[in-house]
């Protein structure tokens, strides 16, 4: 296996031993798979930001930890990639542990792991629950900031938290399609990907609270534990439409639209109006078909660019700044897609 990088830089970049990183790069066996695995996807990341970042000088090692689907990592990891090259006068690399689901012990395992091993910061998007607060306050005591991004942990030892305001998003969604809507007869189907994400029980309540305010006639109906991926997701869906068949309208809050849209055409059914969050590439491509209403967007390059520096702020690196303001909320249509995604 070709490569240009010190022996140690993988294994640093791979959180493992020079030893070990030097039997997987010379077949020497008695390494289990998954950590071969870890030595190869190290290399690659090194590949990857090698020509954005220079690995001399003093460099800060990040970790960044995410339960998400495939597509909304991936949009993370090439945000924070083409941000690299801004963070000077440090410089900052970032070892990357995604997950699409799973149980919460997964996750809480990697935090430990990484308190253990050791790093100079956590960006963190996991669920709002006691053991997550708790890990984070781990990592706080083994001297490692956490900053949390898209959905916060506000009970937590994390120094900061950077995304958008979700209850404006929720009552920003709810306005839409309130206009759009009109006076037609419809039940709104909400969609969650999951309930112990603090990020989308905000955008539900901030919806719920201005659609009752502005229509207080209007009928929802909730769904919740699709994780965003479509094989769950078209379940759900399918069976709320087959019990409520005056559902013509959707707020999707935690993805899966695909299967969402797939849902309603097999049921044979007309969805008046879709807003939903996030332009992924399936949120992308759904707009330029014009089978979305709306997205709500909000600029990755941005969150995780300010995430970095309240890292490096921690460490004495960049200059103290005023607390952290949310990110601004873009409202997406077919016709105002921004000229990056065209």
């Amino acid at each position: 296996m070709g490569h240009p990088f010190p022996l140690r830089e993988i294994a640093r970049q791979a959180g493992l031993s020079e030893a070990t990183v030097d039997r997987v790069l010379n077949g020497r066996g008695g390494v289990r798979p998954s950590t071969a695995q870890e030595v190869h996807r190290a290399v690659t990341d090194l590949e990857r930001q090698r020509t954005q970042v220079r690995l001399a000088g003093r460099t800060f090692m990040v970790d960044m930890v995410m339960q998400a689907p495939n597509r909304f990592t991936s949009a993370v990891r090439a945000a924070l990639e083409a941000e690299l090259p801004g963070l000077h006068p440090a410089v900052l690399r970032c070892r990357f542990h995604f997950r699409e689901t799973g149980p919460v012990e997964e996750q809480l395992a990697t935090l430990d792991r990484i308190a253990r091993r050791g790093s100079q910061g956590v960006i963190l998007k996991a669920p709002d629950v006691p053991e997550v607060t708790a890990a984070v306050g781990r990592l706080a005591g083994a001297g490692i900031p956490v900053v949390t991004l898209v959905t916060d942990l506000p009970a937590s030892a994390r120094i900061g938290y950077v995304g958008i305001d979700n209850r404006a998003a929720g009552a920003t969604a709810a306005y839409l399609l309130g206009q759009w809507l009109g006076d037609r007869p419809a039940h709104v189907l909400t969609s969650l990907s999951s309930g112990r994400f603090r990020n989308e029980e905000e955008r539900e309540a901030g919806f719920r609270a201005t659609l009752r305010a502005r229509h207080p006639g209007r009928t929802l109906v909730g769904i919740t534990e699709g994780h965003g991926l479509d094989a769950t997701q078209y379940d759900l869906v399918r069976a709320a439409l087959d019990r409520h068949p005056e559902i013509r309208a959707v707020y999707s809050i935690g993805g899966g639209n695909p299967a969402t849209l797939r849902a309603f055409e097999d049921a044979g059914r007309d969805c008046a109006v879709f807003v939903a969050h996030d332009l992924d590439r399936d949120n992308t491509r759904l707009l330029r078909e014009h089978r979305l209403s709306a997205v709500l967007h909000h600029d990755l390059r941005h969150d995780l660019s300010e995430a970095c520096r309240l890292v490096l702020r921690a460490h004495g690196a960049l200059p103290p700044a005023g607390p952290a303001l949310p990110s601004p909320i873009q409202v997406v249509t077919p016709y105002n897609l921004p000229p990056a995604v065209r």
